[in-house]
């Protein structure tokens, strides 16, 4: 099966405090855009990719893209307002050909090739699958106020038996996700992933395996780590 690939990297990043958007702020030598596009070409089932990008970015994107060695058609698109509108923009552009199209944030620049490999292999027997890893913390749930002087109280401990991290990748089958993206605009739905358009729908939506190395960089803190990460990736 055929498959496109949309890499999401039209964030602005501003809890980073760069001058650039989030995409391209450089790990190690390489910006985070980067990273993802150098991913997805070690990934033969898939045949093109779309990049959202911010505005004003395309020069820079293409350079990275030149960079990564890709030898598949690769499409650069402004994002949308919302990372919603961002993937259903690239969706629209990605080919008709392809069955299978597979969703990844360029703020998780350490995901591997195998992530994509099994999701999609999932995405093509059940209609999607993500990358997700189980949750290691104890979950509290606190007060809305501040209840002890000034802090918040604990209401409940959430049992975390069953609940997972999502991450990217996410794979679908194309034309599953283009209708859940098509409800989500009728019914004003908006959602922080398209696992959850997808599982509005009725739709099977499978978990394979996720890293705690594939975390996404939001904060400074996040950014440290990741460098770190990527001395160690770039060093091996």
């Amino acid at each position: 099966m055929k498959a496109s690939a949309i890499i999401v990297a039209a964030g602005s990043g501003t809890r980073l405090s760069f001058d650039v958007p989030k995409a391209f702020v450089e790990l190690y030598g390489r910006s985070m855009l980067s990273y993802s596009l150098r991913t997805i070409a070690a990934v033969p089932i898939i045949e093109e990719a779309v990049v959202s990008i911010p505005p004003g970015r395309e020069s820079q994107a293409r350079a990275d893209v030149g960079a990564a060695g890709l030898e598949i058609p690769v499409k650069l698109t402004p994002g949308g307002a919302e990372r919603q509108d961002s993937v259903r923009i690239a969706l629209a552009l990605s080919s008709a050909e392809a069955e299978l199209v597979v969703v990844h944030d360029a703020a998780r620049p350490f995901a591997t090739p195998a992530m994509f490999e099994v999701a999609l292999a999932t995405a093509a027997r059940v209609g999607g699958a993500i990358a997700a890893i189980p949750l290691a913390d104890t979950l509290k749930r606190v007060g809305d106020r501040r209840s002890v002087g000034e802090h918040r109280a604990i209401v409940a401990t959430i049992a975390r038996t069953t609940l997972w991290q999502a991450q990217t990748p996410q794979a679908f089958r194309r034309a599953l996700l283009i209708r859940a993206h098509e409800r989500a605009v009728i019914d004003r739905v908006i959602a922080t992933d398209d696992a959850d358009l997808v599982e509005q729908l009725g739709a099977t939506v499978a978990v394979v395996d996720g890293s705690a190395f594939n975390f996404k960089i939001t904060t400074a803190e996040d950014l440290r780590l990741a460098e770190l990460a990527a001395a160690a990736l770039l060093n091996h």
